[in-house]
């Protein structure tokens, strides 16, 4: 009797082992899971975050490309009158927006310094030697937008100013990555923009900046602790992985593209454990860091990916809005240069262009 009661406990024993390490598995799986699929969520509104920060910079530099006062300090070759435009520019936006950073540049259609608005001494200096992103404005000459490597590692607008059709220089807004990396400490998520290592002959003013696992920490308002935690990390299996939790901090990484689309680095996102909790019991229809909703930051995406919508770029896309705007004895030039780009166009993105225009316009009336 005795032998059969051992039997049955270490059964039972058994049994136990059994159950209690499926359902120790099962909350682990469940917890592995809640983490990646929170860790989707939060990727997904970063990517729409980082394009909205593109698409502000994108549309202030379309418009900045058309100002008079910059035309004409090409024209007429003055850099001077060029500095003072742009400094006066960037120190409007500083003090009556959230463009703190701004930085505005101009270029000549050779890709040298024209005019800077944060310093004068530089003008004449080429800097195509070291900006690979600029290779491509040669061949297309469209406006550009980008987490891009100069000196820096900066969002660049690159965009071409024109003086009729003819290309009189390029326009230049730089911003900070430290301004967005701002706006997602107030969720209680710090930033990490890591720019691999390879990219410091370029980057010449980094080369003093903190080194984290092989890449430079390119944002400077980092937490010196979460950036000495993040140095503690297994790096291999957060780059496997793509998320992991350590120590209480959960980390997702993303790799950072430049205009271009080569990868030039990665962003690393550290959540604290109440920004975790705080962002799983959000509503996930709106966006974590800017409280859009999914559909409204879509359309934003969509925006950058097309900024001139049925035009073939920006400056036909101004002409032909500027157009019903001018006055009668204004018009006559504008409607001939007009009509000689349009006609470039093919039957197709002529009708889109109209359906386009006919979607927008104001209707006004009584419904019967």
């Amino acid at each position: 009797m005795k032998y059969y009661n051992k039997i049955f406990i270490w059964i039972t024993f058994f049994i136990l082992v059994i159950l209690f390490s499926s359902v120790f598995f099962f909350f682990k799986q469940t917890r592995e899971a809640r983490l990646e699929t929170l860790g989707d969520h939060i990727i997904s509104n970063f990517r729409a975050g980082l394009a909205y920060e593109m698409t502000d910079l994108l549309s202030l530099s379309l418009a900045l490309a058309e100002d008079a006062a910059i035309k004409n300090a090409l024209l007429n070759d003055n850099e001077s009158q060029g500095y003072e435009i742009l400094r006066n520019i960037t120190r409007r936006f500083k003090k009556y927006t959230h463009l703190q950073s701004l930085r505005i540049q101009l270029l000549t259609p050779d890709f040298y310094i024209f005019a800077r608005s944060w310093n004068e001494g530089f003008e004449g200096m080429p800097i195509w030697w070291f900006r690979d992103d600029l290779q491509e404005l040669k061949h297309n000459k469209q406006p550009k937008v980008g987490m891009e490597i100069g000196r820096l590692l900066t969002f660049k607008a690159t965009i071409p100013v024109r003086s009729g059709k003819k290309l009189i220089g390029y326009l230049e807004a730089i911003k900070l990555i430290d301004e967005f990396s701002v706006k997602l400490r107030r969720k209680g998520i710090e930033l990490f923009a890591l720019m691999d290592e390879r990219f410091l002959e370029q980057a010449a003013l980094m080369r003093n900046f903190p080194v984290i696992h092989n890449h430079i920490l390119a944002n400077q308002n980092y937490h010196q602790q979460a950036k000495e935690k993040l140095q503690t990390i297994d790096w291999n299996k957060l780059e496997k992985k793509t998320y992991m939790l350590h120590e209480g901090t959960y980390y997702l990484l993303e790799p950072m593209h430049n205009g271009k689309g080569d990868k030039i680095g990665v962003y690393v996102l550290a959540l604290s454990q109440k920004a975790l909790k705080d962002y799983e019991n959000e509503n996930q229809g709106f966006s974590f860091f800017t409280q859009f909703s999914d559909e409204d930051m879509q359309n934003v995406v969509a925006s950058w990916a097309h900024p001139f919508g049925s035009f073939r770029n920006g400056y036909d896309k101004e002409l032909i809005e500027l157009l019903p705007r001018l006055k009668k004895e204004d018009k006559q030039e504008f409607e001939s240069e007009a009509k000689s780009i349009l006609g470039e166009y093919s039957k197709e993105e002529l009708i889109d262009i109209i359906l386009s225009n006919k979607h927008n316009e104001k209707k006004t009336g009584v419904i019967k």
